[in-house]
Parts: structure tokens; C-alpha cells; sequence
């Protein structure tokens, strides 16, 4: 088949407004992804500590967007006892798959393949332990499946679209994993273009009986981080959706309405989750720039800035924090240059006169 020619491929010719739009948003979204890999700002024990609340407000907000009705606080003490098995509820037992998926995804990303055996693989293990999913968990759904919108209390509001199906469904999911694999091959687009038509025909086929929209988020997170956008195990982007959640509804049915035809407009639904990446990133970015940033120091780090900030003047030397201090000239030299780095203090002079002076 040539993958230009797709269907795929084809609606992703934008109007000039909606392609200045997207690369606008592209531009800020990889500044912060190179700021990430540049400057490697955040210490072990600081991602850590995110990426476990990441985990945290990702499963909560991805499976309340689906009914479920555990709070961030629930879920944090699931996580804690994730060993003490088996989970008393329906609520729990979906908690507790996502859980150990996105710690999955976080900790392998790089060996986990866009495959349909991963797909389904990744849906198995994601109702592991739920009880009502047993007969359908990993195998492409056998019966009519709409997409439905849910309200707090998981009461049906109203039915978003009518997916393909269930005799289209292999033949059309082979399809998308194809044409994802040619599109990242050839470069045919912006790599956030290429995921973010994945998962919009991903959702359309709706391939699975249930979780569909939480395997979506899961396959949204694996690939962000296939693609160096590394923030994305530190801020979450489940969180983002469940705050717009009606937006995402619409958007989707929206969407929905072309979809498959000749007239296929994936505008809105582009529009809508580059809206989302774009906070992501945003969000990366401001907590390296947080007036908090002390989060992101060592605690020698953290004594020098703050030794700094009570001398008169706020300057010194190599040579005062040395011995002020008493830690090592090696390590002074290494915790002044990344407070230079993070543009928290400023050089004075050259050489063996050089000073520094917080700034601000």
C-alpha cells in the first residue's frame, strides 16, 4: 500500500491556519523538551519523587474521566499497598492495573514497541485484575461497543459515536500500526502530529469491549516518551483531560463526525490535544523556573544557595563557599556552575577575581 496515499495520511493536509496553529504550538512544546535534555536539571531522587505523583494523579484522573470514583488521596493509598492483594472493588481493580502499567511504560518505554501483541498485551495487563473484563481482556472486542459519556457518578449521558465494527476491527487497527510505523520511518510528519492522529483513529476503532479510552492515554504516554518528550513522565496529561473533560467529549464527537469519510477534518481533535501537550510542556517549564526551584537541588546544592542568599550583598567567591562551607572545591565548582545554569546567580569579573551574586 502507498501510506501517502491513506486515508491517514491524507487528512493530515491542513488548512494553512490550522498548520501555522500546530507549529506554533510545536515550537514551544520541543523548546521544553530541549531544555529537558539539555540542561538535565532534575536529580534522580527529584524525578523519583514527580514521577510517582505523576502515577498517582495520572491513574486517578484517567479512570475517574471513565466513572471510576476513587480521589487522588485513595488512589495514593492503593499505590502504597499495592502488594496487599486481592483489591475489594470494581474501582480498585481498574486502579490497580493502570497503576502498574504506567509504572510499566515509565521504566521500559524504550523496549516497548507500537505492535499490535503490545496493544493487546497492554489492555490484558491493564484489567488484570478486573473481574467484570475477564472474558474479553486482551482480544479485540466481539460486540457493538459505542462511545458513551459518563458523569461523576459513571451514569451514561449520552453516546458520543458509533466505532467500527467488530468484523473491521483487526484489519483496521493492522492498518493504523502500519502507517504509524511508515509515518515515523519516513518522518512524514512532526512526531506529535503522527501520535496525535494515532490516537484519534485508536479511539474512532474503539477496538477493545471497555478501556479503550484509558489504553488510549496509556499508548499517548508510551509514545511522548519514544519520542524524547521526557516531561511527560513528570507532568501529567491524564490530569489535563479529566479537567477539560467535557471539551474532550465534544471534541471528539466533533471529529467523529467526519471520520472515514472523503471530507475527514481532524482539526478540532488536533487542536484540542496540542492544546493539552502545550500545557504539559508549560507546566514542565514552569517548574524549573518555579520560585521553588530549591525542589530541584541536592541538599549540598541546597546549602550553598541558601548560605548564599544570607551574605551581605549576596555575592562571594569559590573561595568563600569553600570555607564557609567545607565542601569540597570540585563540588563548589559543579553547584556554582548549575545555579549558572539555572540563571539563579550571575558571574562577576574573570579569572581569579571572579565573584557571584544572586540575582534578584
Amino acid at each position: 500500500m502507498k501510506w501517502q496515499d491513506f486515508r491517514l495520511s491524507k487528512r493530515l493536509l491542513l488548512s494553512p491556519a490550522a498548520a501555522e496553529a500546530l507549529y506554533s504550538a510545536i515550537a514551544e512544546i520541543d523548546a521544553v523538551k530541549s531544555t529537558y535534555v539539555l540542561t538535565n536539571m532534575l536529580l534522580p531522587q527529584t524525578v523519583e519523587r514527580l514521577t510517582h505523583s505523576v502515577i498517582v494523579t495520572s491513574t486517578g484522573a484517567s479512570n475517574r474521566i471513565e466513572g471510576n470514583r476513587l480521589s487522588d488521596v485513595q488512589v495514593e493509598a492503593l499505590y502504597r499497598k499495592m502488594r496487599i492483594k486481592p483489591f475489594r472493588t470494581r474501582d480498585e481493580q481498574e486502579v490497580g492495573g493502570y497503576i502498574e502499567m504506567l509504572e510499566r511504560i515509565f521504566e521500559n518505554y524504550r523496549d516497548i514497541p507500537i505492535t499490535e501483541n503490545q496493544i493487546l498485551q497492554l489492555h490484558r495487563d491493564l484489567l488484570v485484575y478486573s473481574e467484570k473484563d475477564e472474558g474479553h481482556k486482551g482480544r479485540y472486542k466481539f460486540g457493538p461497543n459505542r462511545v458513551e459519556a459518563k458523569d461523576r457518578s459513571g451514569k451514561v449521558v449520552g453516546v458520543i459515536f458509533e466505532p467500527t465494527p467488530p468484523h473491521l476491527t483487526k484489519k483496521e487497527m493492522d492498518e493504523l500500526i502500519a502507517w504509524y510505523g511508515w509515518a515515523q520511518t519516513e518522518k512524514f510528519r512532526h512526531p506529535l502530529i503522527l501520535i496525535a492522529n494515532f490516537i484519534f483513529e485508536y479511539l474512532a476503532i474503539h477496538p477493545f469491549q471497555d478501556g479503550n479510552g484509558r489504553t488510549s492515554r496509556l499508548l499517548t504516554n508510551l509514545m511522548l516518551l519514544q519520542g524524547g518528550y521526557t516531561f511527560a513522565s513528570l507532568v501529567s496529561h491524564e490530569k489535563l483531560i479529566e479537567e477539560t473533560k467535557a471539551e474532550y467529549y465534544l471534541t471528539l464527537s466533533k471529529t467523529q463526525r467526519t471520520w472515514n469519510t472523503k471530507t475527514e477534518d481532524v482539526t478540532p481533535w488536533l487542536t484540542y490535544i496540542f492544546g493539552i501537550f502545550r500545557r504539559q510542556a508549560k507546566s514542565a517549564q514552569a517548574l524549573l523556573e518555579s520560585d521553588q526551584f530549591e525542589y530541584l537541588l541536592s541538599e549540598k546544592q541546597l546549602a550553598l544557595w541558601n548560605w548564599a542568599q544570607g551574605i551581605p550583598g549576596k555575592q562571594f567567591s569559590r573561595g568563600d563557599a569553600i570555607d564557609a562551607l567545607g565542601i569540597a572545591p570540585r563540588t563548589v565548582e559543579q553547584i556554582i556552575k548549575k545555579l549558572l545554569d539555572m540563571n539563579k546567580i550571575e558571574q562577576l569579573g574573570q579569572g581569579r577575581a571572579t565573584r557571584y551574586r544572586v540575582r534578584g
